[in-house]
């Protein structure tokens, strides 16, 4: 456990109603006692007067103290709710800064202290993360599930069948001759194939990465066909440059939206056409073909199907009577009226659902899926005849892949990334 006691705002930035300074560690309730003159009841509000060193009053807050280790952060946590100006939260910051023992927290470090205490596990580290920065309904009702231990539930049941299967192993060849080792019975076997189609399952599901970044749709199309007006229309903005010339948008544009609150990341792109002699416009087409590797629903505003495989032909420009007609276009709009750009984002909607976690559900990122991928790799190599000290170590490395996944077994650099994606005072 760390030594040092470390505070912060952990409410949102100020002005606001109120403000909120946590203190985590060994002289929280020192720094209580310092600023409001004594400890308050365990777990329950209360109303003090706040004095720097000389006296003087800082603010009337609510004082929380909660001794630990049934705290957030497993050590001994206190909590100032005062007026959330910003003077008035710098003077508390200022008088915590100057006790012996107090330092200002790092961005993540209360939680980092949580699961580096077992009040979570990396599973629930992750979740917590997105959960603070959804924006979407179905973003936090996926991190609320895997908050609730969705996925660390379901990663302990599968450790704790990976264990009493590397038990029966064990006892195999505890209890065999050395040179007459029996096989395990079918039912081991059932028992691997169970858990591995378990784990598929799971590996099957959409990734929490779509959720978490939005569904990447990309306008694709030639110059000048009305890429950039109907991405401004779809955003509600005008972050695209538009204009009658050609090659207006040489670059890549990405902008988040939520439609429905689902979320996405809407990209538009240079036009493509028969490269040309402009340097800069030639990197822009080369950008643009990468976008289209990269979409997850690219919309063609070009030539009814010049576009890739699977794109939404738009016919873009139904206000202009001499705008290039498609035979079988998806959409018909114009982002000038705004016809048709509500049945666009409709289907949008309903394309996007078929590539999301459903409502609710949790979701493995890329890092939970690869663990999970390489335990399950480990159990398909388990198969009736393989020698025991194999099909124990295939186990062995099932497990060390659920431990990794639930953060027993973390490098430091693994943990850093994860909790640097946290504010100060999270």
């Amino acid at each position: 456990m760390p030594s040092d006691t470390i505070f912060a705002v952990s409410s949102g930035a100020p002005p606001a109603a109120i403000g909120i300074v946590r203190v985590s560690g060994v002289c929280a309730g020192a720094a209580v006692e310092t600023l409001a003159g004594g400890l308050p009841k365990a777990r329950q509000a209360s109303l003090r007067t706040l004095r720097d060193s000389t006296g003087d009053v800082l603010d009337r807050a609510l004082v929380l103290w909660f001794p630990g280790p049934a705290t957030a952060t497993g050590e001994d946590l206190a909590e100032f709710h005062c007026h959330g100006g910003r003077a008035v939260l710098a003077a508390v910051e200022r008088v915590l800064s100057e006790l012996e023992g107090l330092r200002m927290a790092e961005p993540g470090e209360f939680t980092r202290r949580a699961f580096a205490n077992g009040r979570i596990d990396l599973a629930e580290a992750e979740a917590l993360a997105d959960l603070v920065s959804a924006e979407t309904e179905l973003q936090r009702r996926s991190a609320q599930a895997a908050l609730g231990g969705a996925i660390s539930g379901q990663v302990e049941q599968w450790r704790v069948e990976i264990l009493r299967l590397g038990a029966q192993v064990e006892a195999s060849l505890d209890f065999s001759d050395e040179d007459d080792v029996e096989d395990l019975p079918p039912a081991f076997y059932e028992d691997v194939a169970r858990l591995r189609s378990e784990m598929d399952d799971w590996l099957a599901r959409p990734g929490a990465e779509r959720l978490r970044d939005g569904i990447r749709v990309v306008l694709a199309g030639p110059p000048n066909s009305g890429k950039s007006t109907l991405f401004n229309t779809l955003i509600r903005d005008s972050a695209a440059i538009t204009s009658p010339e050609a090659g207006t948008t040489r670059d890549v544009i990405e902008r988040p939206v939520a439609f429905g609150g689902v979320p996405f990341l809407l990209v538009d792109t240079a036009g493509l056409h028969e490269a040309g002699s402009d340097a800069i416009e030639v990197i822009g087409m080369d950008r643009a073909r990468e976008q289209l590797e990269r979409a997850d629903i690219v919309l063609w505003l070009g030539r009814e199907k010049e576009g890739p495989a699977g794109a939404l032909e738009i016919q873009p420009r139904a206000d202009e009577a001499n705008a290039p007609v498609k035979q079988a276009p998806r959409h018909i709009v114009s982002a000038v009226t705004g016809a048709g750009v509500a049945a666009l984002e409709a289907d949008l909607i309903e394309r996007a659902r078929q590539l999301l976690p459903k409502p609710g559900a949790a979701a493995l990122g890329a890092q939970q899926r690869s663990r999970v991928g390489e335990a399950a790799s480990a159990l398909q190599a388990i198969v009736a005849g393989t020698d025991l000290l194999i099909i124990g170590e295939n186990l062995r490395q099932a497990r060390v892949a659920f431990d990794r996944l639930l953060g027993r077994t973390s490098t430091e650099d693994m943990l850093d990334a994860l909790f640097g994606r946290f504010c100060i005072g999270k």
